[in-house]
């Protein structure tokens, strides 16, 4: 069979952008003998070019022009790794424009116009791959797609931001402060300098909005999310969790409810220590996903990164090369461009298991007090947590549910706050209980 050349312009040549050009050319010959095709860097366009020259790849044919790298007509294929949703959405753009495939791992571009650019690719016979927008180097969204085609999605759970979890990590195993785990992330390379985006829960209602599209066959903004970030949690709260059985881990979850409606959140959540994704740690991210074929599959790896992410970006770009993107892009109606507005569980209808940390009296008759506005909403305790104090200091009392609806409790907690034995405001965290087949250990 005669080889073929696969010309692609690289677009950024920031950190992943770096990985993706180092894979390409040092493993070149690696991906012409699996594939055989010659995956060849055409362009590498960035503004900066002291940035590509540190790369260490010799000679790299650097360009500051995007536009006119894309437009060239040798480009097979345009690579978008700028980020953001100014200038990197002109040039997705202006590649689906021209019929060219982008392989991007945007995940803001796509959470807030996948749709839309999904659409202008079908409407030019193009395609946009997207593996590296959604845990890093796990081949989740590949799986979801093909993999797990025959199966009816039922929930999908996962730990999608390394950074977060490496905070809440260095917070449980070390005993460090938010403060000063988050400076160990930052000075690791995990966090950036300004960490919003990741401890607020955006990444990863971003990154749940693709994944809860593509697997529940719906089209779900980020504003459909309801978003908790770690950025209040407290380490008291850690460590009680920790005396329960729990972690506390960064969760995003879609989940299919009653009357096919779904439910999707980000939020801290109390993971039973038995449950497998406790025991993720770090940076590295998890995916639970239950399907009514197969059950339950956990994706594992690296969440993020130089060279995981460059690793998906790699295996996006050997997809649309050897065609077989296209063909799934042109064919399947998963994409959220051929599928319905989602239908949402509303937030107070949800169900869950509930942890309630309040500042309480320790004086007799105010633990009945608590008791009995739980018990007027339909909220049954679970369990109790108190530790000894000298009478009459406020002390902390834990306090688990059992499974009570969202609306329910909210009305409950906004009384007890008024409770003049207790200091406002009382934390509210969910749990979540392990999967039944793992029950018991394994």
């Amino acid at each position: 069979m005669a080889e073929k050349t696969f010309n692609i312009t690289l677009l950024g040549a920031g950190t992943v952008g770096g990985g993706v050009a180092t894979l390409l050319t040092r493993d070149r010959k690696l991906l012409r003998d699996r594939t055989g095709i010659d995956f060849r860097l055409l362009h590498v366009a960035d503004l900066d070019a002291q940035r590509v020259r540190d790369l260490g790849l010799g000679n790299l044919p650097h360009t500051t022009d995007a536009i006119a790298a894309i437009d060239d007509p040798k480009t097979d294929l345009v690579v978008e790794l700028i980020g953001g949703t100014g200038i990197a959405a002109k040039f997705v753009e202006h590649s689906l424009s021209c019929g060219k495939p982008v392989v991007t791992a945007n995940k803001a571009l796509l959470a807030s116009r996948g749709p839309e650019l999904f659409n202008l690719a079908r409407k030019n016979n193009t395609c946009v791959a997207f593996e590296a927008s959604c845990a890093g180097g796990i081949p989740v969204i590949n799986a979801i797609i093909h993999g797990l085609v025959a199966n009816r999605i039922e929930a999908l759970i996962g730990i999608v931001n390394g950074t977060c979890n490496f905070i809440l990590t260095q917070m449980t195993r070390h005993g460090l402060s938010y403060s000063q785990a988050l400076a160990e992330a930052q000075k690791a390379g995990y966090a950036e300098a300004d960490p919003t985006l990741d401890v607020s829960g955006r990444d990863a209602a971003q990154k749940l909005s693709l994944l809860a599209s593509l697997a529940f066959n719906t089209r779900v903004a980020e504003s459909d999310i309801q978003v908790q970030g770690i950025n209040s949690l407290e380490e008291a709260d850690l460590k009680f969790a920790g005396d329960l059985g729990y972690v506390i881990k960064l969760l995003a979850i879609a989940q299919r409810e009653p009357k096919d409606r779904i439910s999707l959140r980000v939020h801290p959540t109390l993971v039973h220590k038995d449950d497998l994704l406790a025991q993720v740690s770090g940076s590295f991210n998890a995916v639970s996903i239950y399907g009514h074929a197969l059950g339950h599959a956990l994706f594992y790896g690296r969440g993020a990164g130089r060279m995981p992410t460059a690793s998906a970006v790699v295996s996006d770009i050997v997809q649309v090369g050897m065609g077989l993107t296209a063909a799934a892009f042109k064919q399947f109606n998963l994409l959220p461009a051929a599928a319905g507005a989602v239908k949402k569980l509303p937030a107070a209808e949800l169900q869950s298991r509930y942890y309630l940390r309040l500042t309480a009296q320790d004086a007799p008759g105010v633990l009945a007090q608590v008791t009995k506005i739980l018990g007027s909403h339909k909220i049954s305790l679970s369990a109790v947590l108190q530790r000894e104090s000298n009478h009459s200091q406020f002390v902390p009392v834990v306090i688990t549910t059992h499974q009570a609806r969202e609306g329910d409790l909210q009305k409950a907690l906004d009384k007890i706050n008024r409770l003049k034995s207790l200091r406002p405001p009382a934390v509210c965290l969910r749990i979540i209980d392990q999967p039944k087949e793992f029950a018991g250990g394994v």
